[in-house]
């Protein structure tokens, strides 16, 4: 059984210490007395030592928005996997809203290197993939999918991929209100995600990793997703940012038997 995760990505929102701070507070006690469900924040790097001592003591993960594949250098702004070690547990890669900048250290390539690197540091990376509304429409979700998490997860061993999330996150559903419907992100998320996996590795790593759906979840549709027997969890934006984040978690749980 694959142990469902669902983290919160609070973007570009609560980055002053203080913000994070009262927030988590708010939220911690019963965000922890959840069963069964995996729960990670993602906080912005400038509330992140805040955050991770106020989650101290508590069972609920830490991440990072993204991160850089070198150790250190001359990149402006960027943050190093070892700068991160030590202080969260995972880090989300590939995020369609990075990706969408067109940036060369957003391609697939660079999400491969950036996954080597967090790996190696003892990082979970949340893998992001997913397809435009232009290309659903034209029937490439598959081959685009597909072909993303292939070169993502390249040259990587089987063991390395079974501790990585992948969060399927079709793009025409971020921050729309629009959701796929959860038989569909169940469709997308086997025969797609996990065919990709298994053909590069084998069936056995495909049914292990955990694959979120995000787009557009909320405390009232997390049910549903969960409810689908490929669905591992999600990865939530702006529904992360409100209290009822735990009353999301806890639906999800018992969504699952938790």
């Amino acid at each position: 059984m694959r142990q469902p995760i669902v983290a919160g990505n609070w973007k570009m929102n609560l980055g002053r210490a203080e913000q994070a701070v009262a927030f988590v507070r708010k939220i911690r006690h019963p965000l922890n007395e959840v069963q069964g469900v995996e729960r990670v924040l993602c906080p912005p790097f400038t509330a992140l030592p805040a955050v991770a001592d106020a989650l101290a003591g508590t069972r609920i993960g830490l991440g990072a928005q993204t991160m850089h594949w070198e150790e250190k250098g001359a990149h402006t702004g960027e943050i190093a996997p070892s700068m991160l070690e030590g202080l969260v547990q995972y880090v989300i890669l590939g995020h369609s809203e990075r990706r969408a900048t067109g940036s060369s250290e957003e391609s697939d390539e660079a999400i491969n290197r950036k996954l080597r690197a967090a790996l190696a540091h003892g990082l979970t990376p949340i893998l992001c993939v997913g397809e435009r509304l232009e290309q659903r429409q034209a029937g490439e979700t598959e081959l685009f999918v597909a072909g993303q998490v292939a070169v993502a997860l390249a040259g990587l061993e089987a063991e390395q991929v079974a501790r990585c999330v992948i969060a399927y996150e079709p793009i025409w559903a971020i921050g729309t209100g629009e959701a796929a419907t959860p038989v569909e992100a169940n469709r997308v998320i086997g025969l797609v995600i996990r065919g990709a996996v298994a053909e590069v590795f084998d069936e056995t790593t495909a049914q292990q990793v955990r694959v979120q759906y995000g787009g557009s979840v909320n405390p009232e549709n997390i049910a549903d997703f969960m409810a689908m027997p490929e669905i591992d969890g999600a990865l939530v934006g702006g529904a992360s940012l409100k209290e009822s984040f735990v009353d999301l978690v806890r639906r999800a749980a018992e969504a699952r038997g938790g």
